[in-house]
């Protein structure tokens, strides 16, 4: 059992926060989830993914979003407060891993399950020649894409980072509801686009991966429709490597 401090509790809009802590070093893998027990819910620890990977400093970031009848989730969102204490236990997963093959990475996030993909590009950092990462983001409109901006700009300063958002719709008047002016991102040679449509279905289109590692984070009926789709598409189904959150 470790224990972190939080130092920054940042909430995003109104059901998604981003809390950063420091504290003792937990000796976790990017993409991994650690138990979590939070102060204002003692006996009911969760399971969250970091968004950073380990340091010797023992920073942790954890982006969390408030559930509908997650009492838990809510609380941390609502009154999570600098200087609490959270306990951090058993780091488990390891699903989502990015190997040394040189193959090229798909990463798919839908909500918070972005975080421990973040942590597994920021890993990649300290690869003198990371492979060439596809991360696809999605959303309902543009507004749940809550980390598409810094995303953009880790791109921007990374050539071998393409970012990809994903919405269902635009919350602009101005634009017809059923709005497809933006075209298919041709992987391994394509630039960053803003695409419209349903996560698992744009996706799917890009494929089939048959020499990539696909990543998959998100809700479980995200999760297992992207597969499907990827699977229909000509994926192989060991190609793909998920965690639901």
């Amino acid at each position: 059992m470790w224990k972190s401090t939080v130092v920054e509790h940042h909430r995003l809009r109104e059901d998604i926060a981003v809390v950063r802590l420091i504290g003792d070093a937990v000796p976790f893998r990017p993409g991994e989830y650690v138990t979590v027990t939070v102060p204002q819910a003692p006996h009911a620890p969760r399971l969250l993914s970091p968004a950073l990977p380990p340091s010797l400093d023992g920073k942790l970031e954890f982006h969390v979003r408030a559930v509908p009848g997650g009492w838990v989730s809510g609380s941390i969102v609502a009154d999570t407060r600098p200087g609490d204490i959270w306990q951090i236990d058993a780091p488990a997963g390891g699903h989502l891993h990015i190997d040394d093959s040189g193959r090229d990475v798909v990463l798919i996030a839908g909500g918070t399950g972005l975080a421990p993909l973040r942590a597994l590009i920021l890993d990649m950092l300290r690869n003198p020649n990371p492979p060439r990462t596809y991360l696809f983001i999605g959303g309902r409109s543009p507004r749940d894409l809550y980390a598409a901006d810094m995303l953009t700009l880790l791109a921007d300063e990374l050539p071998w980072l393409t970012v990809i958002p994903v919405v269902e719709r635009i919350d602009d008047p101005k634009r017809p509801d059923d709005w497809h002016e933006y075209t298919r991102v041709d992987i391994g040679f394509g630039e960053e686009q803003y695409l419209a449509g349903r996560l698992p279905e744009v996706v799917a289109e890009h494929g089939p991966f048959l020499d990539h590692q696909v990543l998959l984070c998100g809700s479980p009926g995200m999760t297992s429709v992207t597969i499907d789709r990827l699977v229909a598409g000509g994926t192989p189904f060991e190609n793909i490597r998920f965690d639901s959150v």
